[in-house]
């Protein structure tokens, strides 16, 4: 094996016991003592680790390096989008923060984030591809939701709504505090 797979061979491992234990880069660079960049470049296959590098982060996760390298390692069949991971920050602006909740090779079909709008936020979307539909939830709060020239309709807490999202679309905080709400697109 070259060593260019071998290094592959490792990152992948590495990046494989991160999901199955469910820690961010950030987590792993804090119990490792390597930083977050060079995890990233190991996890791709683009650096190849000192042995000293390697020990750390196998004792990062419990494990000899003989260990890492030799076990086999299963990904977990569940996904978690772990709430500590700023990376699932999709967006944050105009009073209104979207984090999403689908893991990322799922975002060609569906997508499904939470959002979050302070008083006066609001989310201005235009129109996605046809056929593009959307569903939202409201679990705290109220907000306004226009789709093209209907509207605004006031949703509460409790309240869905399914609409079609191939149109220029908004959704805003309607009331004094906080809104929360469920967002999920559907492309056609």
């Amino acid at each position: 094996m070259s060593e260019n797979a071998i290094s592959r061979e490792f990152g992948n491992r590495v990046a494989t016991m991160r999901r199955t234990h469910k820690i961010t880069l950030d987590q792993l660079a804090e119990r490792s003592g390597v930083s977050r960049s060079m995890l990233s470049q190991i996890e791709r296959g683009k650096a190849n680790p000192t042995l000293a590098v390697a020990a750390r982060i196998a004792d990062a996760f419990g494990l000899s390096i003989i260990h890492l390298i030799e076990e086999d390692i299963r990904p977990s069949l569940i996904e978690i989008v772990d709430a500590a991971d700023e990376g699932a920050i999709f967006s944050e602006k105009n009073g209104c923060r979207l984090r999403t909740l689908t893991p990322l090779h799922m975002e060609k079909n569906i997508e499904f984030y939470e959002l979050t709008f302070a008083p006066g936020g609001e989310l201005d979307s235009d129109a996605h591809f046809s056929g593009t539909r959307e569903v939202l939830t409201v679990t705290s709060g109220e907000v306004q939701l226009t789709v093209g020239a209907e509207g605004p309709t006031i949703l509460k807490a409790g309240d869905t709504a399914h609409y079609p999202a191939d149109r220029k679309h908004r959704i805003a905080n309607a009331g004094r505090k906080d809104a929360v709400c469920y967002l999920v697109v559907s492309y056609a």
